[in-house]
Parts: C-alpha cells; structure tokens; sequence
C-alpha cells in the first residue's frame, strides 16, 4: 500500500491531456495503467464495460465478481480496486462532471440515472442478453469518433453516452421504483445530497428533516419506503464509508481522521466504527493492506 491515497484525474491518465474525456478500450488501458490495481478514487465519472474476462472489481470496498457484458458505473470521489483473471476486454470511459454541461439545460440530468446516485449495488449492471450487441455497437460508435473524429465529435460521443444511459436505466429501473411518485424520488436525492454535503456536522435525522422542511417521521417513513433502511442508517452509512475511505490513506492516523469526521476523540470513534463493521480502524486498514499484496 502506498503511503499517499492515490487519486487521478483525467489529464494523469490521458495520453492526450485531455480535461473532460478519456475513451478506451479497457486491454490498451490496463496494459498502460497496470498498477491501479491498488485502491484509488477518481476525480470524474468513470463507466467500463467488460466484455471478456474474469476476476473481482470493488467499488467503496464492496466486491463484485467480473463477467462478461456486465458495467460498472462510478461517480466522483468513490474508491475502487480491481484483482482480475485471465485476459480481460472491453471499453473504459472517463468524463469529467462539466462534460456534459455545456450540452445540456439540466446541470443535474446525469442524477437522474439511478447508476450515478452513489449507491453501489445500482451502479454494477448485468446487461441482458437482448442489450448486449446493442451497447457494444453504442461503444463501437464512440471508439470511432474518437479515433477519428468528424464534425462535432465530442458532441456525437455525447450523445451516444445518452443513447447508453437511457438504455440501461430503461431496462434496469426496478417496477416498484417506476411507481413510486417522483415527488418521493426528488425528496430522496435531496436527502442524499445534504448528507453528502454534512455527514461530518450533521449526524441525526432531524438535523436533515429541518433543512428539507419535512418531519423526521415523514423522511424516516421515506427512507424505508425507497431504501428499506431508516434514515439514520443511510447517514451512518456514509459516515463509515467515509472512514474506510480515509483508513486506506496511510498519511493519516486515526486519530486525525476521527477528527476529520467530527468526533469528539479517537476511542468514541473506534467503538462506532467497530460496532457497524465488526472491526477496529486499525484492523480494517491491516486487513486492506494485506488484501492489496495479494
């Protein structure tokens, strides 16, 4: 493990220094960035699709096994290593959060895709077998108007990444979900939205319910309707990914990062993190190190 938390942007990463995109196919990548193997995080969105190979990919220290035609969906800051099996293939693009900004009225369309909401299990995808030559030509199609570009290619590779989200969010988007009304769904990305702006200072439910101009109850009632977990589950959820994410970060000790999250000292912190983990700070950061080496 090395001592400084890596974390790349596009330009680190791009033979072209390009800002807002890097498009691949996911062989060439690997063999130029074998050593991401190492857990890391991102400054941009980040999607691969995998079309041959096996192994595991962990986003936010949640493991997946590798298959074919499946695609992973990350937003930026999240952490995620990989440990793969055999030869692997597929398609690999990063684009920056003001790609699409100047293409779209919305600022905030991409939210809107429940695989860019930060929830892990919503950004790992198994594409059904009647999709599948469809989102590889789509990939294709991209790979060729970024190898050689015409008129307004950045705006056609927009365009065609639209083309995939909206696909995939057709057909993944759960049927209670679609039912659900979208007053409810706004009200849930507006919660997840402020915890992601105050989980170090903002810790109880009723802190958030106030800025949102609801009750507890009612965003209580909202979380176990959308989420099946209270509210406070989803604000200590993200209060303990944060720490895993800061534990992999061997310049900082516990100490510093107790503080960083707002405890009130080191030992308070230790028995929250061990009592919804099962293991002490020290112990999942040894047990991360380990697992990097193999």
């Amino acid at each position: 493990m090395q001592g400084t938390f890596p974390v790349y942007d596009i330009c680190k990463l791009s033979d072209f220094q390009q800002d807002d995109l890097l498009i691949s196919r996911f062989a060439s990548y690997l063999q130029k960035h074998h050593d991401l193997y190492f857990p890391h995080k991102h400054t941009f969105y980040h999607l691969v699709l995998f079309t041959k190979g096996g192994g595991t990919h962990a986003i936010d220290f949640k493991t997946f096994d590798v298959t074919p035609y499946q695609i992973y969906f990350m937003i930026p800051g999240q952490v995620h290593s990989w440990s793969f099996e055999g030869e692997v293939d597929g398609y690999v693009i990063h684009f920056s959060s003001s790609f699409f900004e100047s293409f779209l009225l919305k600022n905030e369309y991409l939210d809107q895709f429940p695989f860019f909401s930060g929830i892990i299990d919503d950004a790992v995808i198994q594409i059904k077998s009647a999709l599948q030559q469809r989102i590889v030509n789509l990939f294709e199609e991209i790979i060729a108007e970024n190898e050689n570009p015409g008129q307004m290619a950045v705006d056609m590779i927009r365009s065609l990444l639209l083309q995939i989200f909206i696909l995939l969010s057709r057909t993944n988007t759960d049927t209670k979900e679609k039912s659900l009304p979208a007053y409810n769904r706004t009200l849930l990305k507006t919660f997840q939205k402020l915890i992601e702006k105050n989980y170090a200072t903002l810790k109880l439910p009723r802190d958030y319910a106030e800025l949102m101009y609801i009750t507890p109850n009612h965003l209580n009632a909202l979380c176990n309707d959308l989420l099946a977990i209270s509210a406070g589950e989803v604000i200590r959820n993200r209060i303990l990914l944060e720490a895993k994410r800061l534990l992999i970060n061997l310049d900082l000790t516990i100490a510093e990062i107790a503080y960083r999250l707002n405890f009130n000292d080191n030992s308070y912190f230790t028995k929250f993190f061990k009592k919804y983990t099962g293991l002490t700070p020290e112990e999942f950061r040894k047990n991360t190190l380990n697992n990097s080496k193999k």
